[in-house]
């Protein structure tokens, strides 16, 4: 059995089941709930936008699997955090995101690791443990996350099977 993460890397009051048109509609709704919980600053929404359309984190999963769906892995710099937390954001629907890797190709994209860092230093630590989550869990750990429904789930998949 997979470690289980530090406690303080997932928190199951930031896990969430998003039902949203676009992008901009589920950066505000969670955004908002954010705010609530004191996990970000005021500012985070608009410079969390600004910069998504400056640096997409749109990811390809048919390299990983093909029965996987898309992922995006939203951030911005840690000023406008208070808290290191990765919060998982399940879609009811796909939204489209720009490319990571090829920006003018866009995904549709279907679960969101939203990265809360509010250590500069960390960030890049925490884009990595997700890449490894998403290349080395079993395809039956996987197909649980993306196929959750309730936020509930979600947290627990990650809290047990999330790798330090």
């Amino acid at each position: 059995m997979a470690k289980t993460v530090e406690n303080d890397l997932f928190d199951a009051a930031l896990a969430f089941v998003e039902d949203g048109d676009d992008q901009d509609t589920v950066f505000k709704q969670v955004s908002d709930q954010l705010l609530v919980a004191g996990a970000v600053k005021p500012d985070f929404y608009e410079y969390l936008s600004e910069r998504e359309k400056n640096y997409p984190t749109g990811i390809d999963m048919s390299v990983v699997n093909a029965e996987y769906p898309n992922v995006a892995i939203p951030h911005t710099e840690g000023e406008f955090v208070n808290v290191r937390k990765i919060v998982p954001i399940r879609l009811k629907k796909p939204i489209e995101f720009a490319n990571m890797i090829a920006p003018d190709q866009k995904l549709k994209v279907s679960f969101l690791f939203m990265i809360l860092n509010n250590d500069p230093e960390g960030q890049a630590n925490v884009l990595a443990q997700i890449m490894d989550f998403l290349t080395t869990s079993s395809a039956e750990t996987l197909a649980k996350l993306f196929g959750a429904d309730d936020a509930a789930t979600i947290y627990n998949v990650l809290a047990t099977s999330f790798k330090k």
